[in-house]
């Protein structure tokens, strides 16, 4: 045989021989799992102890039980800052907000120290909803996430809400006088107690229902109003329609026989005009204060 057989046989060789202890040690593997240290499970020094092996307590498994004066506070403050976009039980409410017992923040937060900075600060999440700060100080952001523990720690083993009946609270708790002159001052050029809300109370006759729908500017479910834009091309024309889309680089729209256009925007080129019907009630979301929302509705409730 020449050299370079003999090469390629001893190589060939090797090979197998690799593969076989390979596969011994996966056999063995699975027999006597290799401890942290090198040695096998059973006995010697190189034994791990089974708390090693396992993986650590998820940080919901690992708080203490929350003081019940503090839960009943942040239940309370959760009620009035939270409640209206994570619903009663903390899985989403009418306003869009996400459930939040599946919150990695509040999954891993262990006595408020994630939640807190996010109901300081707000937060932002690229395509979806946003959330503006809260005017809460940290212990009562503290106490709020103690009582939302509470409720993970009371939910059924399958993630399922809190046993026991759902409360029925009155949030029928502001001035109404106070709400029609706030009512008069910022919601009055667009709508008419005595026109388009005249009779809402009788038409939508719980009062949550009620708060949600005039604070998000259109009944839940219902199809959002249309936002109607004008596109202003360099040499004059202009063209009308119901606004698709509308970013930096591009705007589109469908016109008012069924055509879809699309422009290219440079800068101020073409000018877009919008006409958005909740524009007003989206501004006004970073501007309501807790006390104008309940006195609002306090009015609203009247309107008969």
């Amino acid at each position: 045989m020449s050299n370079v057989g003999k090469e390629w046989l001893r190589r060939a060789r090797s090979r197998r021989t690799i593969v076989a202890l390979v596969a011994a040690a996966i056999a063995a593997g699975s027999a006597q799992p290799l401890a942290a240290g090198g040695g096998t499970s059973r006995g010697g020094a190189g034994e791990a102890a089974p708390a090693q092996r396992r993986q650590a307590p998820f940080d919901a498994q690992q708080r203490p039980p929350g003081d019940p004066q503090v839960v009943a506070r942040g239940q309370a403050l959760y009620g009035i800052h939270c409640r209206g976009c994570h619903g009663i039980d903390l899985r989403g409410g009418d306003l869009g907000g996400p459930n939040l017992l599946r919150s990695q923040i509040v999954l891993r937060d262990r006595a408020g120290e994630r939640i807190w900075p996010v109901l300081r600060d707000g937060q932002s999440t690229p395509g979806g909803s946003s959330m503006p700060p809260q005017a809460l100080s940290e212990a009562d952001a503290r106490a709020v996430a103690v009582y939302m523990h509470s409720v993970l720690a009371r939910a059924t083993p399958q993630g399922g809400p809190p046993r026991g009946p759902e409360l029925d609270l009155n949030i029928v708790v502001g001035n109404a006088a106070a709400g029609r002159e706030y009512f008069a001052a910022n919601c009055a050029s667009c709508h008419s107690a005595t026109g388009d809300l005249a009779g809402i109370a009788a038409r939508i006759p719980e009062p949550m229902t009620l708060q949600n729908t005039w604070v998000r500017g259109h009944r839940r479910g219902a199809a959002r109003p249309p936002v109607a834009v004008t596109v202003t091309l360099a040499s004059g024309a202009r063209v009308a329609g119901t606004l698709v889309r509308l970013d930096d680089f591009i705007v589109a729209l469908t016109t008012a026989d069924g055509l879809r256009r699309s422009f290219s925007r440079r800068g101020g080129v073409p000018r877009v005009d919008i006409d958005d019907p909740l524009a007003r009630h989206t501004e006004l979301l970073g501007l309501y204060t807790d006390e104008n929302i309940h006195d609002v509705t306090a009015y609203l409730v009247t309107l008969q």
